[in-house]
C-alpha cells in the first residue's frame, strides 16, 4: 500500500506555511516589546501546529476534507483578527469594511475543490 508521502508533506508543510506570517510577526512583536502580542502569536502558532497534526486526513480518513479544514480556517481567521488588534488598530482604522471580506473568498476555492473528498478515497495506485 502506498503511504502517500507526497500528499502528507503537502498537508503538513501548506497549512505550516498558511500560519508562517503568524510567527514571524510575533517574533516582531516580541523584539518590539510587545510582549503580550508575541505571546499571543507564538500560542496560536502552537495551537495551529497542534490542530495541523489532529485534523489530518490520514488520522480521519473515513471524514470529509472540509470537515477537517475548519478548525484551521477558523484559526487563519482568528490570526488575522489577532494581527489587526496587535497593531492596535480597530477594522476602521485598519481599513476593514465588509467589502473586504471579498478580498477572502479566493481561500474559499479548496472547499469546492476537494471539500467532498476523503483520505480514503483517493492515492495512486497502491
Amino acid at each position: 500500500m502506498s503511504t502517500r508521502v507526497g500528499e502528507k508533506v503537502g498537508w503538513s508543510v501548506g497549512w505550516a506555511g498558511g500560519f508562517l506570517w503568524v510567527g514571524i510577526l510575533a517574533v516582531v512583536f516580541l523584539v518590539q516589546g510587545n510582549t503580550l502580542a508575541g505571546v499571543g502569536g507564538l500560542v496560536l502558532v502552537a495551537v495551529a501546529a497542534a490542530t495541523i497534526g489532529v485534523f489530518a486526513p490520514w488520522r480521519r480518513p473515513e471524514t470529509p476534507y472540509w470537515k477537517l479544514m475548519l478548525p484551521l480556517y477558523a484559526l487563519l481567521g482568528l490570526s488575522v483578527a489577532w494581527a489587526v488588534t496587535a497593531f492596535g488598530a480597530g477594522t476602521e482604522e485598519a481599513g476593514l469594511t465588509g467589502w473586504s471580506l471579498l478580498a477572502f473568498l479566493p481561500l474559499l476555492i479548496p472547499f469546492a475543490s476537494v471539500g467532498g473528498r476523503r483520505w480514503r478515497d483517493g492515492g495512486g495506485s497502491g
